[in-house]
């Protein structure tokens, strides 16, 4: 591996102006805002990745996502391939709607790992860094991160930062390694043309291995390639396993034949479908869900429009979970055990999500809309 790299993804989450990307350039020196807009806004628009070495000299990697409710659609496409979070609130501003929602479709995508950032302690007094943190037990209490840390730092000033690379390095050893079995799946989050190269495309490794000169196929379209070459963190590699953030240049496919959303996959192992065998769980504070109800689908990077075949009854209450098929308007590619998520179109909010049991299922000729 390159550089000492274990694959291992983090992805931050949280409210807007928290300090996410701050935080990130604190830890790895390096700015995940690298659009125009995002400097001109002040706020991160699209996903950021950056290396990050451990106090033990492993680099592993960081996603920056979004903050803004705008820009869920990001979030959920960035955090689709983490295996560990970092959940910032804001020692000044507490918990706020999107560090609600963010922790939803966290527990829906199945993250089990993580730990909690209070950033801008330089901003509060001791009486209010404690409600801040009794603010976020609170809301963590029957979580996945009801029993992780909760580390006060400052990404201004550095306090606290030695503390967490420390948290950092023990939840990413507890955690262990993403298995490499399975064939090669990496669904596209950036694509990009560099000059005298040609098309790159970049994602989170889900399952498998490439090497330079695998063929692959770039679905739902079915596009065969060749790999040219692959980098991770810049540093050019021979093969790269699941749990890495990748780059690979391939041959003969134009910018127009790639976008987010598209899946980089083994050659002739996956199936593009338009009906997902899932289970599927409805938030507790949600609406009932009701039977051919349409909805926005995300599953990895992939965002479409989906209706809800619920199999066996009318609606699900909330807090219930069904078995449902999933029908798209879209080819949609994914990989058994893969998360997803639901969103209501008006207004947008996170509602469901669960799991997908068949990627290719068959619509009962039974069952009507």
């Amino acid at each position: 591996m390159a550089n000492n790299e274990y694959p291992f993804v983090i992805g931050t989450a949280g409210h807007i102006d928290h300090g996410k990307t701050t935080l990130v350039k604190r830890l790895t020196d390096i700015d995940c805002d690298r659009l125009v807009e995002e400097k001109k806004r002040g706020m991160t628009i699209e996903l950021g990745f950056a290396p990050f070495t451990l106090p033990s000299g492993q680099t592993i990697s960081i996603v920056d996502v979004p903050g803004h409710e705008k820009f869920i659609r990001q979030m959920v496409a960035g955090a689709a391939g983490v295996d560990a979070v970092m959940l910032v609130i804001a020692a000044d501003d507490g918990v706020m709607p999107q560090t609600r929602e963010h922790l939803a479709i966290l527990s829906l995508l199945g993250i089990k790992n993580g730990l909690t950032v209070i950033n801008k302690i330089d901003l509060v007094d001791e009486e209010m860094l404690e409600m801040a943190v009794d603010d976020a037990k609170s809301l963590l209490a029957g979580t996945f991160l009801s029993d992780k840390p909760v580390i006060p730092v400052s990404a201004f000033t550095g306090k606290g930062i030695e503390e967490l690379k420390r948290a950092l390095q023990q939840m990413t050893e507890k955690a262990g390694a993403k298995s490499r079995k399975g064939a090669f799946f990496l669904p596209v989050d950036r694509a990009f043309h560099i000059s005298g190269f040609g098309t790159v495309v970049t994602g989170t490794a889900i399952n498998g291995e490439i090497h330079e000169g695998d063929e692959v196929e770039v679905m739902p379209r079915g596009i065969l390639s060749k790999v040219r070459s692959i980098q991770v963190h810049g540093a050019s590699v021979s093969t790269a396993t699941a749990g890495q953030r990748v780059a690979a240049n391939l041959a003969g496919i134009s910018l127009d034949d790639v976008k987010r959303g598209d899946v980089v996959t083994a050659k002739d192992c996956f199936t593009a479908s338009k009906c997902l065998d899932v289970s599927v769980r409805l938030l507790p504070g949600a609406e009932p869900l009701k039977h051919w109800q349409r909805l926005r689908l995300h599953v990895g990077t992939t965002d479409t429009v989906a209706r809800v075949s619920l199999l066996d009854r009318e609606q699900v209450l909330p807090g219930e979970s069904s078995a449902a098929q999933l029908i798209t308007e879209d080819h949609v590619v994914a990989s058994v055990d893969s998360c997803f998520i639901l969103r209501t179109y008006s207004p947008l909010v996170t509602v469901a999500g669960g799991r997908i049991l068949m990627p290719a299922g068959e619509r009962p000729k039974n069952r009507q809309m």
